[in-house]
């Protein structure tokens, strides 16, 4: 048996993630141009967030887009001067700056939806619903592991 035969196969999951991340939101971006919206995916998690939930504060969407916070204050900043959001002091804390939708968003939320519709008709073409469940619970399971791992690594903890 060669050296490369006996060595334990690489896995490639982090490699296949980021190449289909990219490969998506490239053909997503193309779709939402022809649609004529202007925001990119990566807007788009933090409007999706907005969808669920409205009048938000700027920890909870860091939480809800896991997007750094210096990275979402420049994009927040960007869909603001877009005309997609507004900040609002808080009235119960006035320290506190709450994240609104407005009507330009409500105007392109149903089209980024079906957009986003058909972008996952395109991901899962071939699956049956059990293979796409499992999959997801598969991804899910990697998340989670990464995200323990790295509250472990922000705690001070070191993992090997």
């Amino acid at each position: 048996m060669s050296v490369c035969g006996s060595m334990k196969q690489q896995r490639q999951a982090g490699f296949l993630m980021a190449k289909i991340r990219q490969v998506g939101e490239r053909l997503f971006l193309r779709r939402l141009k022809e649609a004529g919206i202007e925001i990119n995916p990566a807007q788009g998690r933090i409007m999706f967030a907005l969808w669920q939930k409205d009048g938000v504060s700027i920890q909870e969407l860091v939480r809800k887009t896991q997007l750094g916070k210096s990275t979402l204050t420049s994009m927040l900043d960007r869909l603001e001067a877009m005309g997609y959001l507004r900040r609002q002091r808080s009235d119960e804390d006035r320290r506190q700056i709450l994240i609104y939708r407005t009507e330009k968003d409500r105007a392109t939320e149903t089209q980024y939806v079906q957009l986003s519709e058909q972008m996952t008709e395109i991901w899962y073409r071939g699956f049956t619903d059990a293979e796409a469940d499992r999959f997801e619970a598969c991804l899910q399971r990697i998340l989670d592991n990464l995200t323990e791992y790295e509250r472990g690594e922000e705690a001070g903890g070191r993992r090997e």
